[in-house]
């Protein structure tokens, strides 16, 4: 969906990031070296744009807020990357049971492009040969689990390098349970 946000909230929001970034981690940390280079921060819940922000997706998707977790903003520069991963949790394994416990999986991504950087960035579906470009206001939704509830394959993805200029993106994770 383009323009789902306009060109003064993508601003405000870099801003909140590059004013909270620190380096991403995993919560499936499988011990490979670069397998996410960006810089993260979870935003503010408090702050009127990220509230504003959350409830549009909350809406679109139909989703209540309790099943969001918090809104993450992310920050790839020149040479960063996320390699071929889903954001749902493996059945069985320790961060499964780590995780999903008490809110269950992953159930949807929505991911919103804040800028386009000069060159690369792409985030790539390699199992369904889609890639899509970064373009500012830009949002990506999908659906982690099958119809059945476990974990789609078809969602395998990955945050591609950047190779000119810097790119930040807003992704909302949310459970199949509300969360504690």
């Amino acid at each position: 969906m383009r323009d789902f946000l306009d060109e003064w909230e993508c601003a405000q929001l870099v801003a909140l990031i590059d004013r909270d970034r620190r380096p991403s981690t995993l919560a499936d940390d499988q011990g490979i070296p670069d397998f996410r280079t960006s810089e993260s921060c979870d935003l503010d819940p408090a702050d009127p744009l990220v509230a504003s922000v959350q409830q549009r997706l909350c809406d679109l998707l139909a989703i209540g807020r309790a099943h969001a977790e918090a809104l993450q903003g992310q920050r790839y520069a020149p040479g960063q990357e996320f390699k071929p991963h889903t954001d749902s949790f493996n059945p069985g394994s320790a961060d499964y049971f780590l995780h999903c416990a008490d809110s269950g999986q992953r159930s949807w991504t929505a991911m919103i492009y804040l800028n386009a950087p000069e060159a690369g960035g792409a985030t790539r579906f390699k199992l369904i040969g889609k890639t899509v470009m970064p373009e500012r206001g830009k949002l990506l939704i999908w659906n982690n689990l099958r119809p059945d509830g476990q974990p789609n394959p078809a969602t395998l993805h990955q945050g591609m390098k950047v190779r000119q200029g810097t790119k930040y993106i807003l992704t909302q994770w949310y459970r199949q349970h509300p969360l504690p």
